[in-house]
Parts: structure tokens; C-alpha cells; sequence
């Protein structure tokens, strides 16, 4: 049964704009688009909660205007209280990526457990962003005074020194790399997003399950329905489980904002047989 909280976030979500989409719930409602069925107002409730209680650790000092001191807070509550961990021994796991199934279980990847991060902080007024980190998402908090940390909220949302950092980076680009500033730039909602929906995607695809990986690249493209990547990938994987109309369909609308260029020809000559071969 269709809920209708999901259908207007996931109908709204590329229209809001970017700082206004909340986005935890629109997570929610795309874990609940793709596993119908659970309780919404149940998870809803979570966030609340995690917020409350935030919100009780932060007046015991006063609100706290430094960075270092607001990570600590979002650690006693997401870590101590509630026992939000990186899943380390089922990594691959898609529950991991699903904001329901984390929160049941407690455990997720990294992305899931910043979106989590990043509500209660944002619920707080507090600034935070996720990072355009390569292989890992991290979150940055900063403090009143211009003051900020890095967190790894897959390791408990341990601070990351600039050591840390360099040391990371290494271990992803290899030891060759060197730090860039656009490695920790702040992404934006939809980017988050599109990360999270981007990881169900490519494990599906690894599992050979095109169905769940065409699933997420349609979840994709009510974020981010103008990006023409997007409408060539879904529509080439409709192609692949044989459903014709449905990859002319979107690769109608590949060809309708994408670029000139070698690969554009190449789709349309595509497009053609495919409509030999029905006729």
C-alpha cells in the first residue's frame, strides 16, 4: 500500500530546493519505495528521538558553540546511547544502505550513518555537510567561532586529524595520491543521496541483480531526473531485461539532453535497431 508521506517527498524531491530537503526523510522514503510495507511514523519517530535527545545532552552545557564539543555530543547519543556502528563484517550488505533497515539493525555504511550524523546535527542548527570524500563518506561540523572537525561516522564518528585524512585518502587513491582540496569539499543533499542510491546500485549490479540495480537507478533519477547518464544506464538496463518500451522510453530522453558526441550516436543507432526489430 502506497504511503502517501513517501509519494510526496519522492514527488517533490527534485523540485525543493537543495537546503531545504530534509535528508533523512527523503532516505526514508526512498528505502520505503523500495521495501513497501514497514512503518514509516515509526522511523520517523527514531529521528525524533535522537534529536531529543541531542538536544538534552547538548543543555548540559549550555548548547555547545565549539565543534570539537558538538561531535562529542552527536558520539554520546548516536554511539553510546543507540550503538550506531559501521557494519564491518557484512559490508557488502544492501540492508546497509537501506536508512530503515539501519536503523533497525544498527549498523549500515557510511553514508547511511552520516545521514543520521547530519540530522541530528542540522536538527540542532548546527552546520554540517557531508564530504565529496572518495570511497568513504565523512561529515564536517562546525563550530560558532569558524572552528571545524572531520567525522568518520563508519568508525563511531571518531574526529579526523589532517594526518588521518592524508592517510585515508592514500589508502583509496594509493599511496601515490595526493590530497586535493575538492576531496573534503561540501557536497550538496541530492549528492548524498544519489551517493547512498548510487551504492545499492553498483552492489546489485556485482550480484548480477539487474532488476534491484534498475530499481535504484530509477530512485536516481527522481533526484536527479536531468541527468542524462542516468536515462542511458536505465535505459540500457530495461534493454537488458528485455523490456523494449521501456528502454526506448528512456533513451528517448537520453537523447534529449545529452550532448553531441561519439556516445549519443552510438545510442540512437541502438535506439534504431530496437525499432527494426519490433516492427
Amino acid at each position: 500500500m502506497a504511503n502517501p508521506v513517501t509519494d510526496h517527498i519522492l514527488d517533490t524531491l527534485s523540485a525543493v530546493d537543495d537546503r531545504a530537503l530534509d535528508l533523512a526523510m527523503a532516505a526514508l522514503a526512498l528505502a520505503d519505495t523500495a521495501r513497501p510495507g514497514r512503518c514509516f511514523e515509526s522511523y520517523v519517530t527514531h529521528l525524533g528521538i535522537l534529536v531529543a535527545e541531542a538536544l538534552r545532552e547538548a543543555g548540559r552545557v549550555s548548547m555547545p558553540e565549539g565543534a570539537r564539543r558538538r561531535g562529542e555530543v552527536l558520539r554520546s547519543v548516536l554511539v553510546d546511547r543507540w550503538h550506531y556502528h559501521g557494519d564491518v563484517e557484512t559490508y557488502e550488505d544492501l540492508d546497509n544502505a537501506d536508512l530503515m533497515q539501519v536503523i533497525d539493525r544498527r549498523k549500515g555504511l557510511p553514508v547511511t550513518l552520516g545521514i543520521l550524523y547530519l540530522h541530528v546535527a542540522r536538527k540542532l542548527g548546527w552546520d554540517a555537510d557531508g564530504l565529496a570524500f572518495p570511497g568513504h563518506f565523512l561529515i564536517r561540523v562546525c563550530g560558532n567561532a569558524g572552528d571545524r572537525i572531520i567525522m568518520d561516522p563508519f568508525h563511531d564518528g571518531v574526529e579526523i586529524s589532517p594526518a588521518d585524512l592524508r592517510a585515508l585518502y592514500k589508502s583509496v587513491k594509493g599511496q601515490g595520491a595526493e590530497l586535493a582540496p575538492e576531496a573534503y569539499a561540501p557536497v550538496t543533499n541530492r549528492e548524498i543521496l544519489l551517493r547512498l542510491q548510487g551504492n545499492i546500485r553498483l552492489r546489485a549490479l556485482q550480484e548480477g541483480d539487474y532488476p534491484t540495480a534498475l530499481a535504484a537507478v530509477q530512485r536516481m533519477l527522481l533526484i536527479a531526473p536531468s541527468d542524462f547518464r542516468l536515462w542511458r544506464e536505465g535505459g540500457l538496463m530495461h534493454m537488458r531485461l528485455g523490456d523494449l518500451d521501456s528502454a526506448l522510453t528512456a533513451l528517448e530522453r537520453y537523447l534529449g539532453i545529452a550532448p553531441p558526441g561519439p556516445d549519443r550516436d552510438s545510442i540512437a543507432r541502438v535506439m534504431e535497431e530496437l525499432r527494426q526489430g519490433r516492427s
